[in-house]
């Protein structure tokens, strides 16, 4: 669920196809989005053995949501500079967020421990490669302990 009025546009990242963009101010440590509709995690294995391509996104530890269709979450892009904070499926505002903001968050934190993405960060071309869940949770608790003081 996006909780900001928003929508959807080309995106402001070269290459990224479209982009989800805020349509008010969200201060600093806000929520943008949150879980919804969550029935069933699965295992990154299970996931892997399957003939299905899905987006797919790590919730906690071994365990990932699938989504077989295209929600509007799904166009939040990569950055390692994102504008949103991806902390245990919320998205949190990074700092304050002007009207027409694009949503980024580090896709490091979304993806299983190594897996490698299928493209470079826009910004700086380096790979973006999937972190331990222990190097996620670290990180990001500490993100959102320092945005929230």
């Amino acid at each position: 669920m996006i909780l900001p009025r928003y929508r959807i546009a080309a995106s402001t990242i070269q290459g990224a196809g479209k982009g989800l963009f805020v349509d008010e101010f969200v201060a600093a440590g806000r929520i943008v989005t949150a879980p919804d509709t969550i029935d069933r995690t699965y295992p990154w294995a299970d996931i892997q053995a399957s003939p299905d391509l899905y987006a797919a996104a790590r919730w906690f530890e071994d365990r990932y949501t699938l989504s077989p269709d295209w929600p509007d979450e799904c166009y939040v892009n990569h950055s390692f500079s994102p504008t949103g904070l991806w902390h245990l499926g919320f998205i949190f505002a990074a700092k304050d967020l002007p009207q027409g903001t694009e949503i980024t968050v580090d896709y490091r934190h979304l993806l299983a421990p190594g897996q490698v993405e299928d493209f470079a960060d826009g910004e700086t071309g380096e790979k973006i490669t999937g972190l331990s869940w222990q190097e996620s949770l670290r990180e990001s608790t500490h993100a959102l302990a320092t945005l929230l003081g």
